[in-house]
């Protein structure tokens, strides 16, 4: 299994317009092959960010979903600059443990 974990600064003011965004889009990937699931994680804390977490089968399974039409698809036409506090960070992992 692989982990791909994007923390997202989303300025104040733009929480709803940005979890909205995520509700229309989550057609896009779950159809891929090697998907897993998906989770948008709302933070509790000012100035922390959401993270917007996908599980895969495989690395290649996410690296071929990064480079298909359904990709460019869900990240045309993106929030404007302002929506975000400041640039977003993208973390991978090979998952070792997981529990039911």
């Amino acid at each position: 299994m692989y982990q791909v974990t994007n923390r997202v600064f989303v300025a104040p003011g733009w929480e709803d317009a940005f979890e909205e965004r995520f509700r229309q889009r989550a057609g896009r990937i779950h159809h891929n092959p090697g998907f897993v699931r998906m989770e948008v994680l709302r933070p509790e804390a000012d100035g922390l960010p959401y993270l917007v977490q996908s599980v895969w089968q495989s690395k290649e399974a996410f690296d071929a979903w990064v480079g298909s039409e359904d990709f460019r698809a869900a990240h045309a036409d993106p929030l404007p600059q302002e929506a975000f506090s400041r640039g977003s960070e993208m973390e991978r992992h090979a998952v070792v443990v997981a529990a039911p």
